[in-house]
């Protein structure tokens, strides 16, 4: 098909032509131009690098033309497999997919953390610009942004009512806010000796338990902001510190490549889970819904079942494990992602496990069957986060390209 510009823009691509001819010292094929175009005089200074600017962007554009054509493909090919309608399969089942709903920009710099608010349609994300951002999951509007850390905020974590939201950061503090009213910070402690890489409320919401990269896992009451505890045990940075649904156990996860299981109560270690051989990022307690399907891998029959309670973890090893902690053994591995294991999170439904890596890409793993089922090329940098709603079909995902995906599940 060809082409025609108007009077106007065949005169600015020869200015353009003019520019790029001179500045590059085609001398003699300037002059022949100028006198082929009717060029008389100078080219004015407006025009210079235009042409460059020009062919830049029209590569960007292609670029971008040829992401979307990828995720048009991709949205054709799922309605095509009728995957199926939501009306089709029951919630336990819905799995997130392509292309995404939302993509949230706003952050300046990557992405440690993003989780779903417990009783609103909000999320929370966490970056190394230290700040946090709250969004409408639904609309994908930005209501908010939290700032009061000093240095990038590693992780977030709300009390059951979501009231309260509790932050932690390399600036070495905590803070909880109160996301009820005025958003403002209400306490910050103070007591790790190194960046606090992990906070979580215990279910009853009067602790908080932190870990941090001096070694330590420690417990904090909310009501006066005190450390009550200090849990000792790991030989290297403790990355990731989680409270069983129960609140009786803390799993934490280290670059000594050992996941850890502590009783609340005691203080002490129950277990010390060791079969990964790099750095262990993250953790997940499995819920209860999940005992079937994770069972059913093992090749546990009723008789034989596995009491749990059951731990996921994900490692620079690019594996996933799932542990038995009662028995201190680890149940089976899922083997797939080509990059750290970055975040995992058991579906509401228990028949999936869902993980974000450094490969770029979000998996979904059929826990029964062992395998990948899904893989959605979910960034265009490492993928560090995911989280998934436990009532609502949507799955959040964060990066180090600084973006927040929301993805909705059928």
């Amino acid at each position: 098909m060809k082409m025609v510009l108007s009077q106007r823009q065949r005169e600015e691509l020869n200015k353009a032509i003019a520019d790029y001819l001179s500045t590059n010292g085609y001398q003699d094929a300037l002059e022949a131009f100028k006198k082929e175009a009717d060029m008389p005089g100078e080219v004015e200074r407006k025009y210079g690098g235009l042409l460059e600017k020009k062919w830049t962007s029209v590569i960007r554009l292609q670029k971008k033309v040829m992401e979307l054509e990828s995720k048009l493909s991709e949205a054709e090919k799922e309605f095509i497999e009728g995957a199926p309608t939501r009306s089709k399969r029951s919630p336990s089942e819905w799995i997130p997919r392509p292309p995404e709903k939302y993509s949230l920009t706003g952050h300046r710099a990557p992405i440690n953390r993003v989780i779903f608010h417990p009783v609103f349609s909000l999320i929370v994300s966490a970056s190394e610009d230290a700040t946090i951002k709250v969004w409408d999951f639904e609309s994908g509007d930005f209501e908010r942004t939290l700032k009061g850390h000093t240095d990038s905020i590693q992780d977030v974590s709300f009390d059951v009512t979501g009231k309260l939201l509790v932050s932690c950061s390399a600036d070495m503090s905590i803070k909880l806010w109160d996301f009820h009213q005025s958003f403002a910070c209400v306490k910050t402690m103070h007591g790790h000796d190194h960046s606090v890489s992990s906070v979580a409320f215990v279910p009853q919401g009067d602790f908080v338990v932190s870990a941090s990269r001096d070694k330590t896992i420690k417990i904090w009451e909310v009501a006066t902001g005190y450390c009550v505890k200090t849990l000792t045990g790991h030989r290297e940075w403790v990355r990731m510190a989680r409270v069983s649904p129960c609140g009786e156990l803390i799993a934490s996860c280290s670059n000594d490549q050992t996941v850890r299981v502590w009783h609340v109560a005691t203080k002490d270690t129950k277990v010390e889970l060791r079969d990964h051989d790099h750095v262990v990022e993250c953790i997940a307690w499995a819920p209860d819904s999940a005992r079937a399907s994770i069972n059913a891998a093992a090749g546990a029959d009723n008789k034989g079942a596995h009491e749990g309670p059951f731990l996921a973890s994900g490692s620079r090893d690019k594996l996933i494990k799932v542990w038995d902690v009662g028995a201190g053994v680890c149940l089976f591995t899922l083997v797939g992602h080509d990059n750290w294991v970055r975040g995992i999170v058991f579906h509401p439904g228990g028949k999936f496990i869902v993980s974000a890596s450094d490969d770029k890409t979000l998996r979904v793993w059929d826990t029964r069957n062992k395998r990948a089922m899904k893989t959605l090329d979910a960034h265009v940098h490492f993928c560090t986060t995911v989280d998934f709603h436990k009532s609502h079909p949507y799955v959040v995902t964060g990066s180090v390209d600084q973006t927040v995906k929301i993805w909705e599940c059928r």
